[in-house]
């Protein structure tokens, strides 16, 4: 396997919050190169909670902290500190707390899942003491370099470990690992799930139905669980960062009857793939489906990394008119459409033009496999590789 140094959009946020004092949160799911990425930052102490040992004497004591960070500040004044995974321990919070507060160190914590820390009253969040910020699996701009077909990214996904691996076999080999011993053993054992043969079968529907509106009914009746015992699961999977939640744009001017029920992306599409127990390559029929779910992963990371204020929405009436995603930004509505062609037909801008009209929005957008951008009216056709294009990049705040 070839190891390309892949630089993460990420890092110089990271730098200038640390610059100006702040101590930094960074959430994301396991695998996506938090470890990596922090490490870039000349931390004077690093300490990973996933050690059993050091797990469990802070668990016994996590005023322990206290001590410890004290002992690496008398040989470095105001040290910076990277605790790895800190949910493991969600009560070293409030040492961490005390030790901003008196000036004593500066730290980067890093979690893989918001659960504990959101779900348990006790738990001190820290509030206007750290600056919460979220690493995704790479982008198509951090993972140009690795000159990896499309198809090959709606199949395998991008974990960065993913992605360097060139043996498709090795690659399926470790997103089931991914799946077996983090999904259905961690996730299942911090959810504290009774019910594992009930869960097994939702994550993998769950998986399966990745991108499509949920009805909550319908899978309960398959797996043979409560309603509200599933609205629980994709609260596991949302909480555990394995899942976004999309919420369908439902405001309008002219009543007409919009979708109210969300829909949930998996955060790679590999993983997606393995949990859903499907095969590669995928028939072509599939392709289209899963574009568009790449390009809400897309739009999804370039918010994280660059206007977290920005919301992304999908749009469906009653009677089958819809729109795969609107960007909200500054209030302005994108309109986003997706389509596995090289050549847009006619009737592809027919939703758009509806959406448009319905909000008084003035431009929209097609992305495509087209080899160059060009325009239909007020409709831009861009290529998949200039989605980064729709806004300019800024540093996250």
């Amino acid at each position: 396997m070839v190891r390309v140094p892949l630089q993460r959009l990420l890092l110089p946020a990271l730098r200038a919050h640390l610059a100006r004092g702040k101590s930094i949160l960074l959430l994301g799911p396991r695998q996506v190169g938090k470890t990596t990425l922090v490490q870039q930052l000349g931390a004077h102490a690093s300490w990973s909670l996933l050690e059993a040992k050091l797990r469990q004497r802070y668990e016994r004591d996590p005023d322990r902290l206290v001590l410890d960070v004290e002992a690496v500040a008398k040989k470095q004044p105001h040290p910076l500190i990277i605790i790895d995974e800190i949910q493991l321990v969600p009560d070293l919070m409030n040492a961490v707390q005390l030790l901003i507060d008196r000036h004593v160190a500066q730290f980067i914590l890093t979690g893989s899942s918001a659960r504990k820390l959101k779900h348990t009253g006790r738990v001190n969040l820290l509030p206007g003491r750290v600056v919460v910020l979220y690493l995704d699996p790479l982008s198509f701009e951090e993972s140009q370099a690795l000159d990896i077909s499309l198809e090959n990214r709606l199949m395998f996904g991008a974990l960065p470990a993913i992605l360097q691996e060139s043996n498709p076999a090795y690659q399926d080999t470790d997103l089931e690992s991914y799946v077996e011993t983090y999904l259905e053993e961690e996730v299942r054992r911090e959810a504290l799930v009774r019910n594992l043969s009930a869960f097994g079968q939702f994550l993998e529907l769950a998986a399966a139905q990745s991108g499509e509106i949920i009805n909550l009914l319908k899978l309960s009746q398959e797996i043979g669980v409560a309603h509200s015992t599933i609205s629980a699961y994709y609260q596991i999977l949302e909480d555990c960062l394995i899942a976004k939640r999309i919420e369908p744009y439902i405001q309008t001017k002219t009543r007409r009857r919009l979708t109210q029920s969300p829909k949930y992306l998996f955060f790679d599409l590999g993983l997606r793939r393995v949990a859903a127990r499907e095969g590669y390559p995928y028939p072509p029929t599939l392709l289209g489906k899963l574009f568009e779910q790449w390009v809400g992963l897309e739009l999804l990371k370039r918010i994280h990394l660059y206007e977290p204020r920005a919301q992304l929405y999908f749009w469906r009436d009653h009677s089958g008119v819809e729109v795969d995603w609107v960007l909200k930004r500054h209030e302005q509505l994108i309109p986003i459409e997706v389509k596995w062609t090289e050549h847009p037909a006619d009737a592809d801008f027919r939703h758009l033009r509806v959406f448009m009209e319905e909000y008084g929005v003035k431009k929209a957008f097609i992305v495509c496999r087209t080899p160059v951008p060009y325009t239909q009216g007020e409709i831009e056709v861009i290529p998949w590789q200039a989605l980064k294009n729709l806004w300019p990049a800024q540093v996250s705040s």
